[in-house]
Protein backbone atom coordinates (compact mmCIF):
# COMPACT_ATOMS: atom_id res chain seq x y z
CA UNK A 1 0.00 0.00 0.00
CA UNK A 2 0.89 3.69 -0.98
CA UNK A 3 0.10 6.78 0.57
CA UNK A 4 -0.57 9.90 -1.65
CA UNK A 5 -1.23 13.69 -0.42
CA UNK A 6 -3.05 14.73 -2.47
CA UNK A 7 -2.38 19.15 -2.15
CA UNK A 8 -5.00 21.36 -4.14
CA UNK A 9 -4.58 24.69 -6.76
CA UNK A 10 -6.00 28.13 -5.68
CA UNK A 11 -9.17 28.63 -4.38
CA UNK A 12 -10.18 24.98 -4.95
CA UNK A 13 -11.94 23.06 -1.62
CA UNK A 14 -10.01 19.95 -0.64
CA UNK A 15 -13.10 17.45 -2.21
CA UNK A 16 -12.52 17.99 -5.95
CA UNK A 17 -9.76 15.59 -4.98
CA UNK A 18 -12.26 12.31 -4.09
CA UNK A 19 -13.26 10.73 -6.92
CA UNK A 20 -9.54 10.34 -7.69
CA UNK A 21 -8.94 9.77 -3.68
CA UNK A 22 -12.13 6.98 -3.99
CA UNK A 23 -9.82 5.41 -7.25
CA UNK A 24 -6.78 5.07 -5.06
CA UNK A 25 -8.33 3.27 -2.13
CA UNK A 26 -9.85 1.07 -4.35
CA UNK A 27 -6.48 -0.08 -5.74
CA UNK A 28 -5.36 -0.93 -1.97
CA UNK A 29 -4.02 2.85 -1.42
CA UNK A 30 -4.53 5.69 1.16
CA UNK A 31 -4.98 9.20 -0.39
CA UNK A 32 -5.46 12.49 1.83
CA UNK A 33 -6.50 15.29 0.11
CA UNK A 34 -4.98 18.89 1.92
CA UNK A 35 -7.80 21.47 3.11
CA UNK A 36 -5.90 24.73 2.48
CA UNK A 37 -6.37 27.95 4.53
CA UNK A 38 -7.06 29.68 0.85
CA UNK A 39 -9.18 32.42 2.53
CA UNK A 40 -7.60 33.52 5.26
CA UNK A 41 -5.15 36.48 4.73
CA UNK A 42 -2.75 36.17 7.42
CA UNK A 43 -1.75 32.36 5.63
CA UNK A 44 1.26 32.39 3.15
CA UNK A 45 3.43 29.71 1.46
CA UNK A 46 4.68 28.43 5.15
CA UNK A 47 1.46 27.58 6.45
CA UNK A 48 -0.09 25.79 3.01
CA UNK A 49 3.21 24.36 3.92
CA UNK A 50 2.37 23.13 7.46
CA UNK A 51 -0.89 21.99 6.32
CA UNK A 52 0.11 19.81 4.13
CA UNK A 53 3.06 18.45 6.49
CA UNK A 54 -0.30 17.99 9.20
CA UNK A 55 -2.04 16.22 7.15
CA UNK A 56 1.00 13.68 5.83
CA UNK A 57 1.66 12.82 9.45
CA UNK A 58 1.20 9.28 10.22
CA UNK A 59 1.96 8.46 6.41
CA UNK A 60 4.76 6.41 5.48
CA UNK A 61 7.01 8.00 3.04
CA UNK A 62 3.68 9.46 1.20
CA UNK A 63 4.06 10.51 -2.34
CA UNK A 64 2.72 14.13 -2.73
CA UNK A 65 0.94 15.09 -5.41
CA UNK A 66 0.61 18.97 -6.35
CA UNK A 67 -2.04 20.73 -8.73
CA UNK A 68 -1.59 24.02 -10.15
CA UNK A 69 -0.80 26.55 -7.82
CA UNK A 70 -0.33 24.14 -5.06
CA UNK A 71 2.74 23.48 -6.75
CA UNK A 72 4.48 26.59 -4.73
CA UNK A 73 3.52 24.79 -1.43
CA UNK A 74 3.92 21.19 -2.17
CA UNK A 75 7.49 21.30 -2.61
CA UNK A 76 8.04 23.22 0.78
CA UNK A 77 6.72 20.12 3.09
CA UNK A 78 8.39 18.04 0.62
CA UNK A 79 11.60 19.59 2.01
CA UNK A 80 10.58 19.05 5.64
CA UNK A 81 9.54 15.56 5.62
CA UNK A 82 10.26 12.24 3.68
CA UNK A 83 8.93 11.46 0.73
CA UNK A 84 8.58 8.90 -1.86
CA UNK A 85 8.11 10.95 -4.56
CA UNK A 86 6.97 14.49 -5.70
CA UNK A 87 4.59 14.97 -8.59
CA UNK A 88 3.56 17.96 -10.30
CA UNK A 89 0.08 17.49 -11.90
CA UNK A 90 -1.09 20.32 -14.28
CA UNK A 91 0.72 22.42 -11.68
CA UNK A 92 2.87 25.59 -11.61
CA UNK A 93 6.81 24.93 -11.15
CA UNK A 94 8.39 27.37 -9.00
CA UNK A 95 11.65 29.19 -9.54
CA UNK A 96 14.00 30.00 -6.47
CA UNK A 97 12.84 33.96 -5.31
CA UNK A 98 9.74 33.71 -7.76
CA UNK A 99 6.23 35.17 -6.65
CA UNK A 100 3.15 33.10 -7.89
CA UNK A 101 1.97 36.04 -9.51
CA UNK A 102 5.00 36.09 -11.35
CA UNK A 103 4.98 33.14 -12.40
CA UNK A 104 2.36 33.70 -15.41
CA UNK A 105 4.61 37.02 -17.17
CA UNK A 106 8.09 34.66 -16.32
CA UNK A 107 6.87 31.33 -18.27
CA UNK A 108 5.33 33.12 -21.14
CA UNK A 109 1.64 31.71 -20.10
CA UNK A 110 -1.10 32.71 -22.48
CA UNK A 111 -4.64 30.92 -22.09
CA UNK A 112 -6.24 29.86 -25.02
CA UNK A 113 -9.43 32.09 -25.74
CA UNK A 114 -12.73 31.75 -23.82
CA UNK A 115 -14.13 32.85 -20.65
CA UNK A 116 -12.96 31.48 -16.96
CA UNK A 117 -15.41 28.69 -17.15
CA UNK A 118 -14.63 27.43 -20.57
CA UNK A 119 -10.83 27.16 -19.63
CA UNK A 120 -11.27 26.33 -16.47
CA UNK A 121 -13.85 23.51 -16.77
CA UNK A 122 -13.45 22.38 -20.39
CA UNK A 123 -14.62 18.79 -20.04
CA UNK A 124 -16.68 18.82 -16.63
CA UNK A 125 -19.96 20.54 -16.11
CA UNK A 126 -19.39 23.90 -14.18
CA UNK A 127 -22.39 24.03 -12.36
CA UNK A 128 -20.76 20.71 -10.27
CA UNK A 129 -17.14 21.90 -10.43
CA UNK A 130 -18.49 25.38 -9.06
CA UNK A 131 -19.49 23.78 -5.50
CA UNK A 132 -15.49 23.16 -4.82
CA UNK A 133 -14.50 26.52 -5.53
CA UNK A 134 -13.79 29.00 -2.64
CA UNK A 135 -12.62 32.44 -1.81
CA UNK A 136 -8.17 32.55 -2.75
CA UNK A 137 -6.46 35.03 -0.13
CA UNK A 138 -4.05 37.33 -2.55
CA UNK A 139 -1.10 36.74 0.32
CA UNK A 140 0.22 33.66 -0.81
CA UNK A 141 0.33 34.42 -4.52
CA UNK A 142 2.64 37.69 -3.46
CA UNK A 143 5.19 36.11 -1.34
CA UNK A 144 8.68 35.17 -3.01
CA UNK A 145 9.16 31.37 -3.23
CA UNK A 146 12.02 30.86 -0.13
CA UNK A 147 13.79 27.60 -1.68
CA UNK A 148 17.30 27.98 -3.11
CA UNK A 149 16.02 25.42 -4.93
CA UNK A 150 13.61 22.10 -5.54
CA UNK A 151 13.91 19.16 -3.19
CA UNK A 152 16.03 16.44 -3.97
CA UNK A 153 13.32 13.89 -3.99
CA UNK A 154 12.24 11.86 -7.02
CA UNK A 155 10.35 14.77 -9.12
CA UNK A 156 7.48 13.58 -11.83
CA UNK A 157 5.40 16.04 -14.05
CA UNK A 158 1.96 15.03 -15.48
CA UNK A 159 0.20 16.99 -18.11
CA UNK A 160 -3.54 16.96 -18.84
CA UNK A 161 -4.14 16.74 -22.63
CA UNK A 162 -7.60 18.73 -23.02
CA UNK A 163 -6.61 21.37 -20.38
CA UNK A 164 -7.29 25.05 -21.55
CA UNK A 165 -6.08 26.80 -18.83
CA UNK A 166 -2.15 25.49 -18.54
CA UNK A 167 -1.97 23.79 -22.41
CA UNK A 168 -0.16 20.92 -22.80
CA UNK A 169 2.08 22.71 -25.08
CA UNK A 170 3.39 25.44 -22.76
CA UNK A 171 2.97 23.11 -19.95
CA UNK A 172 5.71 20.66 -21.51
CA UNK A 173 8.10 23.28 -21.86
CA UNK A 174 7.85 24.54 -18.65
CA UNK A 175 8.17 20.98 -17.09
CA UNK A 176 11.75 21.05 -19.35
CA UNK A 177 12.53 24.01 -18.48
CA UNK A 178 12.12 24.22 -14.61
CA UNK A 179 12.84 20.22 -13.83
CA UNK A 180 14.82 19.05 -16.58
CA UNK A 181 12.74 16.13 -17.19
CA UNK A 182 9.81 15.51 -20.03
CA UNK A 183 6.49 14.99 -18.42
CA UNK A 184 3.80 12.04 -18.80
CA UNK A 185 0.30 12.94 -20.37
CA UNK A 186 -3.11 11.65 -18.99
CA UNK A 187 -6.18 12.77 -20.58
CA UNK A 188 -8.40 15.53 -19.24
CA UNK A 189 -8.93 19.41 -18.83
CA UNK A 190 -7.41 21.78 -16.21
CA UNK A 191 -9.59 19.38 -13.53
CA UNK A 192 -8.85 16.16 -14.74
CA UNK A 193 -8.90 14.65 -11.16
CA UNK A 194 -13.14 14.73 -12.06
CA UNK A 195 -13.36 14.22 -15.60
CA UNK A 196 -10.44 11.08 -15.50
CA UNK A 197 -9.81 9.77 -12.33
CA UNK A 198 -8.94 5.97 -13.45
CA UNK A 199 -6.73 7.38 -15.56
CA UNK A 200 -4.61 9.95 -13.28
CA UNK A 201 -4.65 7.21 -10.60
CA UNK A 202 -2.70 5.07 -13.24
CA UNK A 203 -0.26 7.35 -14.00
CA UNK A 204 0.36 8.11 -10.24
CA UNK A 205 0.57 4.33 -9.48
CA UNK A 206 2.93 3.86 -11.87
CA UNK A 207 5.58 6.42 -10.41
CA UNK A 208 5.74 3.61 -7.42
Amino acid sequence: MADFVLVPGAGCDAEYWGPLAERLADRGHRAVPVQLPCEDDSCGLVEYADRIVDAAYGLTAPVIVAHSFGGFSAPLAVARQGVRALVFASAMIPSPGEKGDDWFGNTGWQAESGDFNALFYSDVDPRQASVFERHQSATPGSQPWPLPTLPDVPTHALIFADDRFFPSGFMRGVVRDRLGIDADTVPGGHLAMLSHPDELATALLSYL
